[in-house]
């Protein structure tokens, strides 16, 4: 069966970064453009933050991504994060991050907390951005950010190749200043150079944003023994009402 450790079957895994399927017709487009007019779409418009940043695969952190968190701030201790593969209109949905206060996180049990991940060296480290807006305007919540975890779970592991969401999702895991928890220069270079930053220079400006005083060692599991997680999926019997068939 499926697991997020083994490559899909080749059919649409690898080759060309094409979508398989026929182009929009134009019927679909009036479609689509009668319906935002018509519908609300409230969930997608509470989305009111673009954060630029870089992921690890927690069963393979030699794999390192450039990730696009759309972010709705929920309330004060909680977020949720649609994340895609670029800010462009084509951009892939490739996951979902939920993002918790240290006061919420420490209320979870043990074994939840080795899911989630620290954002303080994401931050301080320049790492974590937002595109084109001022450091000034973002430094609050940076510093209430440094303080978070977070659980990233990746459905499409483009970086592969797969044309479609293939197979397990991924537990992400965030940068961190040790061994493979350190992103790739090249990979920051080219996210620097494309939105005219520099990641040095906001690891300076960020110096004044307080450590935590304490990182729970259950976040970044693999730090303690090396040891990450993959999901595989196997056959189960079913809850039903009644005797099936």
């Amino acid at each position: 069966m499926a697991s997020s450790d083994k490559t899909p079957a080749p059919s649409l895994a690898g080759g060309e970064q094409i979508l398989p399927g026929k182009p929009m017709s134009v019927e679909q487009q009036l479609l689509d453009k009668g319906a935002q007019i018509l519908q609300s779409l409230k969930p997608v418009k509470q989305i009111n933050q673009h954060v630029c940043t870089f992921a690890l695969y927690g069963h393979d952190m030699t794999r390192q991504i450039e990730t696009h968190h759309y972010v709705t701030r929920i309330n004060q201790d909680f977020l949720q994060c649609a994340v895609y593969d670029t800010h462009d209109s084509t951009g892939r949905l490739i996951g979902v991050e939920y993002i918790v206060s240290d006061r919420i996180f420490e209320k979870l049990s043990p074994e939840e907390q080795k899911l989630w991940h620290s954002h303080a060296y994401e931050i301080k480290s320049g790492l974590w951005v937002y595109p084109r807006v001022p450091e000034t305007v973002v430094k609050p919540e940076l510093e209430n950010l440094a303080k978070t975890y977070g659980k990233f779970w990746c459905t499409w592991q483009v970086d592969r190749g797969d044309r479609l969401p293939m197979g397990a999702p991924a537990l992400m895991m965030s940068p961190q200043p040790v061994n493979w928890g350190i992103i790739t220069p090249d990979l920051v270079k080219k996210r620097d150079e494309k939105y005219n930053i520099s990641s040095d220079n906001l690891k300076i400006s960020r110096v004044e944003i307080p450590e935590p005083e304490w990182i729970n060692p259950n976040a970044d599991y693999w730090k303690q023994d090396g040891k990450g997680f993959a999901i595989d999926i196997e056959p189960t019997e079913m809850k039903t009402g009644a005797p099936f068939p």
